[in-house]
């Protein structure tokens, strides 16, 4: 009986929850669709707690049983949060899918770098998406036309510097061949334009 009403219970925060994101991406502002379906997921499953409380239906649960169910279900949205809206929302992979539907299906290998450069960056607002991730994350400020770390920033940069040098794959691979390059890519960059700002 408890395990049917757990399951019966996870699947009405599953409507719930998509409810609540369809609400919310059509008919409010998003400043950043990550945090927004983090909030999703803790609105659901704060509905869905009173409703535990309060209803006769789930008496049969101890409060320590219902602690569980909501942190089950907090888990359930976040993951959800990054793996569905996140990922479509910034994934290059999903792009290069679209892009190939787009152009009917195929586009040449030696043309992806423009393609990249010269459609993806324009056409999802790359830079204008992730400068307000950024800004919205308190990690970066503009002033004057200048971005900016902030201490939680750099602290930040630091941290994904050393996983990445560190804990990302030595052996990856990249089009037929395996490579460390990934793990300190700005070992060959060269600034091709002035670009510091004070």
């Amino acid at each position: 009986m408890k395990f049917k009403l757990a399951i019966l219970s996870s699947i009405i925060y599953l409507v719930l929850l998509g409810l609540i994101y369809f609400i919310h991406v059509k008919f409010f502002n998003v400043n950043v669709v990550f945090y927004a379906s983090i909030a999703d997921g803790i609105f659901a499953s704060s509905l869905l707690a009173v409703i535990l409380c309060i209803s006769k239906w789930f008496r049969v649960f101890t409060h320590f049983e219902k602690i569980e169910l909501v942190v089950i279900w907090l888990l359930v949205g976040y993951c959800l949060a990054i793996s569905v809206p996140t990922v479509i929302d910034r994934s290059l992979s999903f792009y290069i899918l679209e892009k190939l539907d787009q152009r009917g299906g195929g586009i040449r290998q030696d043309a992806f770098e423009d393609v990249f450069t010269k459609e993806y960056v324009k056409e999802y607002r790359l830079v204008d998406v992730r400068l307000t991730e950024q800004l919205e994350s308190g990690t970066i400020t503009i002033e004057n036309g200048c971005v900016k770390l902030t201490e939680k920033g750099k602290g930040l940069a630091k941290f994904s510097a050393i996983f990445r040098h560190n804990l990302l794959p030595k052996k990856r691979l990249l089009m037929g061949y395996y490579s460390d390059d990934l793990t300190n890519p700005f070992k060959k960059s060269q600034a091709e334009v002035e670009y510091k700002c004070e």
